[in-house]
């Protein structure tokens, strides 16, 4: 008996120890099952792209829509008028400084002259030979005065010999004025009018002297076109005078209003009209470009000058009191345009819809048909948005 028991005890033990093992066993691959469900769990989370969230849009009423071209130039008078000098001569004395407003007949300089010896032999045997003439034509005239008195000649011949010696007497002051023309640049004769004084041709404000005194100038000729003794403009006239790329130049028409910002004075813009559009582009910088003009209205008081730097805004489309969306809503496709209608929003839900857009500032667009004023629409993700 006590043999069969002890039997039974071992058999027992084995049969426990086989049963513990198994279990073992079987919780080790338990363990490990989960640690592999967890860890995928974990890297599947951590990898896999967050539900996207879109910004709302409310379609909204009463607005106004613009498409702009900004056009970049300067400010420029219409009339710049170069002054220039009548004679050859030297600068002796300068009477107005850039800036100075001036009338037309203004003196602005006044020159010497450097004589020409050849020239003023010429001129000095001219009034020589004249002057020998006038002698002899004035001791006749004296001559067939008396004759004339006692009757010894006619009247005609009288006349004739008067002529004569009035002619000469002309013709010597001529030579005499030649001659002080050539040394000084001015006859006593002609001292208002004389080429030595330049004047203004135009009243306006003087722009640049580029000349000293001192310097040398010469006269416009058919092979030189003469030294610039200053630069003239009437600066209540001035043209916007800016480029456009060839692509837009299409978009544009003479008349059309333009707002002026002049870089020196910020905190104004300046009324504008399209008057010309140039009919032939110009490459030279890789790019064809158009030269547009533009009438600028300025006040009196404004004190704009010459050269400005500016920029011209020219509305080319305007919608008003219109319905919109901003256009990063808008999906293109092709010739269509389609939104997202919202028609729940926790969560989003949304419906394709078509829509028929107008015109469009690149950030809000026109919207002609297909939504009302107050629905909602997805807009662009949030994190783009941000």
């Amino acid at each position: 008996m006590p043999l069969e028991m002890n039997e039974i005890r071992i058999k027992i033990k084995k049969y426990i120890g086989i049963i513990m093992k198994k279990l073992f066993r079987i919780i080790g691959w338990i363990v490990f099952a989960i640690l592999v469900v967890v860890t995928f769990s974990f890297l599947w989370n951590k990898t896999r792209k967050p539900r996207a969230q879109y910004a709302v849009e409310t379609v909204k009423q009463n607005d106004t829509i613009e498409n702009k071209i900004v056009l970049t130039g300067t400010i420029q008078p219409r009339d710049e008028v170069a002054i220039k000098p009548q004679m050859t001569g030297i600068v002796a004395e300068l009477l107005h400084k850039p800036g100075d407003i001036v009338q037309a007949g203004d003196v602005i300089a006044r020159l010497s002259v450097v004589p020409e010896m050849i020239q003023v032999n010429s001129s000095m045997s001219r009034v020589k030979v004249a002057e020998i003439t006038f002698d002899q034509r004035k001791e006749k005239y004296l001559r067939d005065e008396e004759l004339f008195k006692k009757g010894v000649i006619a009247k005609e011949e009288f006349e004739a010999s008067k002529a004569a010696y009035e002619q000469q007497q002309e013709e010597l002051n001529s030579a005499i004025d030649a001659l002080q023309i050539v040394r000084k640049g001015v006859s006593n004769r002609s001292a208002k009018e004389t080429s030595t004084l330049v004047r203004a041709t135009i009243s306006g404000k003087i722009l640049t002297i580029p000349v000293k005194v001192g310097n040398s100038v010469i006269q416009a000729n058919n092979f030189s076109e003469g030294t610039t003794i200053a630069t003239i403009a009437n600066m209540d006239d001035l043209l916007f005078i800016g480029k456009v790329d060839e692509t837009e130049v299409g978009r544009l028409n003479v008349d059309m209003p333009m707002a002026i910002s002049v870089g020196a004075v910020a905190e104004k813009k300046y009324d504008a009209v399209v008057e010309y559009i140039s009919p032939k582009g110009d490459d030279k910088t890789g790019a064809t470009l158009f030269e547009i003009k533009g009438a600028l209205a300025v006040d009196k008081n404004d004190d704009i000058r010459a050269g400005y730097s500016a920029n011209a805004d020219v509305v080319t489309e305007r919608a008003v009191n219109v319905l919109s969306l901003p256009e990063n809503c808008i999906e293109f496709r092709n010739d269509s345009t389609f939104v997202q209608l919202v028609t729940r929003e926790n969560p989003l839900e949304t419906k394709e819809l078509y829509v028929k857009t107008g015109v469009s500032n690149g950030l809000k667009i026109e919207i002609k048909s297909g939504l009302k004023s107050g629905q909602k629409v997805r807009g662009i993700e949030k994190s783009k948005k941000d």
